[in-house]
């Protein structure tokens, strides 16, 4: 059978040939899954697509129409597919219900890093042969307070890594963790995570009661030095009040993975084009702020163990399986 992947990066593209090699074909294409490009699937029983997909019901349909009968997405979060149209349509749907934490972890320390130890700013000073230190001073990290908004898997994995550093650790979550307990962490409501916090990293899905759960009151509570990162999901963060604080000369840094309106941006070159998001313009001026391209996961890893998940999703679903990573049906 041949498989239709949809978003498929270059480096992604050899990986995921491998790992079907010997069982299926898979065709991949770099363009993302879209109204406009749903009917390039006509005649696919199996699709797989991106993080960035966007399957909603009219997508499904159009899927549906053409003969696709199953979906293999290639991520963890579902959020941008209508599982009530494809339970309609009699679709089976399948993700990635776990990848390396430590990739998405990790990256989130890099980014708390880069705009504490201004290294970005650094970096393009000394291009132009630029080796002056003002406005390059960070702070240290141990003995400063960590506050971790949501502690499963990535979470803990960040919490460990500023157990390292020395740090002193605060945790919100609907269950605690044991093992973050075990590390030393204090779990507080969000507003005294918010306060005490001289670093503040996102680790909760995006679901209707995290939507914005930074907004402009949550960001008011926070320190005008505090260092805030979002490696997870976009839509945690109100951008644009995050834009009129920033304005107003607050925080040390802020480090931003993903963007709540990163659909048709992020992962496509738009270098030559204007830019439409006067948010997003506004957001990459401020010399405090770091904006990277939803790449946190984006690891030999972690890719690998995507792959080998979608090949195990594609294969249940001929076999009439379901598995953890079943969405549909449920």
């Amino acid at each position: 059978m041949e498989i239709l992947a949809f978003g498929v990066t270059a480096d992604e593209k050899p990986l995921l040939e491998r790992a079907f090699a010997g069982q299926h074909e898979v065709r991949c294409l770099e363009v993302f899954m879209t109204e406009d490009t749903a009917p390039i699937a006509a005649g696919y029983e199996i699709v797989s697509s991106s993080v960035n997909a966007d399957l909603n019901g009219r997508v499904l349909r159009t899927l549906a129409a053409g003969g696709t009968k199953m979906i293999a997405q290639r991520s963890t979060g579902f959020n941008n597919i209508d599982l009530g149209v494809a339970r309609q349509l009699g679709m089976s749907v399948s993700r990635v219900s776990y990848y390396s934490p430590y990739s998405v972890a990790e990256f989130a320390w890099a980014l708390a890093m880069a705009v504490n130890r201004r290294i970005v700013r650094a970096s393009n000073r000394t291009r132009d042969f630029d080796f002056r230190l003002n406005g390059l001073m960070g702070r240290d990290m141990r003995g400063r307070t960590v506050g971790v908004l949501g502690t499963g898997k990535i979470g803990e994995a960040f919490t460990r890594i500023a157990h390292g550093f020395g740090m002193n650790l605060l945790g919100w979550d609907v269950v605690q963790n044991p093992a973050c307990v075990e590390l030393g962490m204090k779990y507080v409501d969000k507003g005294e995570l918010l306060a005490s916090s001289d670093l503040i990293s996102l680790h909760v899905p995006l679901l209707d009661s995290t939507h914005h759960i930074i907004d402009s009151a949550a960001l008011r509570l926070m320190r005008d030095d505090a260092i805030l990162v979002n490696s997870s999901r976009g839509g945690l963060v109100d951008t644009d009040a995050l834009v009129a604080e920033l304005r107003a000369g607050r925080f040390a840094g802020v480090g931003l993975d993903v963007y709540e309106a990163e659909a048709g941006v992020f992962f496509l070159d738009k270098s030559l084009e204007a830019v439409e998001d006067d948010t997003l313009a506004r957001l990459v001026t401020f010399p405090n702020v770091v904006v990277t391209s939803h790449q946190a996961y984006y690891t030999t890893d972690a890719v690998g163990q995507i792959i080998d998940t979608t090949v195990a999703n594609v294969a249940d679903y001929l076999a009439g399986r379901r598995s953890e990573n079943t969405l549909v049906p449920d």
